[in-house]
């Protein structure tokens, strides 16, 4: 997730989109989903939600354990956040490790990602924890290589392996700059290379004499063709790896068309699966706490999906029909990007006009979602 004080708009083709509106309004309206289509949520707030006293609701407002209650709606993956030393404490191996327990005692499929950094890593920022800052090259290698196998040793060494891992962040522009920070310089394409391999090489070595994770890299360009194949050219052949991510989120990448485009000929290029591991929309451009929000009132959005809680669930539908009409049973899955992230009276959010549940902690139609796989 790109979270940015510089809110980047996209004026949407309102014609383009139609074009595509009325056959993604429902999910059903589709090709019926692969076994193995992931219906997934990031939830990696989830213990500081509750830490600051969030409290979820269905439908008809009885309580809820969220795990659970995602999960009877048809959830069946979490993905995971994971940084090096946050100065807060949030999101390290502890807090990770914490909630595995949670996710794999429900019989979830578990994505761990990997921001190799102390704080929030994505295209406009990708910095080095701050244990790393001042080694050489070859060192930041061996320390990426060695945090990485540690880590999911201790995941093993628990119980709760990772079912899937993702080697950085939208690490479209690289990542653990200025090393790999992809600039068009072809030595840091090479170091950015190197890395990924190191990140590589730390799954497999944590998982040698049984089946290892998945490993995904993930871009934050789901609208953008050319950047896609830019950064794939240049990875497919020189870093082992199976799943491609990518984030959706329409006011930063384009419209809907755009995304069907891309996946289409993503995957009839590359042949691997393809997963949009961000994705949300508002059901309101109003929200309640002290903690400003990427989407508000001044947002583009595309035409015909107004925020609300219909609106939502209708283009959420809308992209999951794109998914699922991906060529060749390619289109793997989707993650719901903190649908949880609830306002609580003990923690802030900006996310709560993005969730699946109100500002009471009520559970919305696009929690449906997690069910219209086809399985």
């Amino acid at each position: 997730m790109m979270v940015s004080s510089n809110w980047l708009r996209f004026m949407i083709l309102g014609g383009l989109l139609s074009s595509i509106t009325t056959a993604g309004t429902s999910a059903g309206d589709s090709a019926s989903a692969p076994p193995d289509f992931v219906s997934g949520a990031d939830l990696s707030s989830l213990l500081q939600v509750e830490g600051g006293g969030g409290q979820f609701f269905d439908f008809e407002g009885q309580p809820v354990e969220l795990l659970s209650f995602l999960r009877d709606q048809g959830m069946n993956a979490v993905r995971l956040r994971i940084w090096h030393t946050p100065a807060d404490g949030y999101h390290d191996l502890a807090y990770n490790l914490t909630l595995a327990k949670r996710i794999k005692a429900l019989n979830l499929k578990l994505l761990l990602d990997f921001h190799y950094s102390d704080n929030w890593a994505d295209p406009g920022k990708q910095f080095k924890p701050a244990a790393w800052e001042k080694l050489t090259f070859p060192e930041l290698s061996e320390a990426l290589y060695q945090y990485t196998q540690d880590v999911l040793t201790a995941f093993r060494s628990q119980g709760t392996p990772p079912d899937m891992v993702q080697i950085g962040n939208e690490i479209t522009n690289g990542f653990l700059w200025e090393d790999a920070h992809l600039t068009g310089n072809p030595e840091q394409l090479q170091a950015f290379i190197t890395l990924l391999q190191s990140g590589v090489r730390g799954v497999q070595d944590a998982f040698q004499g049984i089946p290892r994770p998945e490993i995904m890299l993930h871009f934050d360009t789901g609208g953008d063709t050319q950047k896609s194949q830019w950064l794939l050219d240049n990875l497919i052949g020189r870093v082992e790896f199976e799943v491609i991510g990518l984030s959706y989120y329409p006011w930063w990448q384009g419209a809907l068309i755009k995304l069907k485009t891309n996946l289409n000929i993503l995957a009839e290029r590359y042949r691997k699966p393809i997963i949009l591991v961000e994705i949300a929309y508002p059901w309101t451009l109003e929200w309640i706490d002290e903690v400003p929000n990427p989407v508000g009132g001044s947002t583009e959005l595309p035409q015909g999906y107004p925020a609300t809680p219909d609106g939502q669930a209708a283009l959420l539908n809308a992209v999951l029909a794109v998914v699922k009409d991906v060529p060749h049973g390619l289109g793997r899955g989707f993650y719901y990007w903190e649908p949880a992230a609830i306002s609580a009276p003990g923690w802030g959010s900006y996310w709560e006009n993005l969730t699946v549940f109100d500002f009471k902690g009520k559970a919305l139609p696009a929690v449906r979602l997690f069910g219209s796989s086809g399985r």
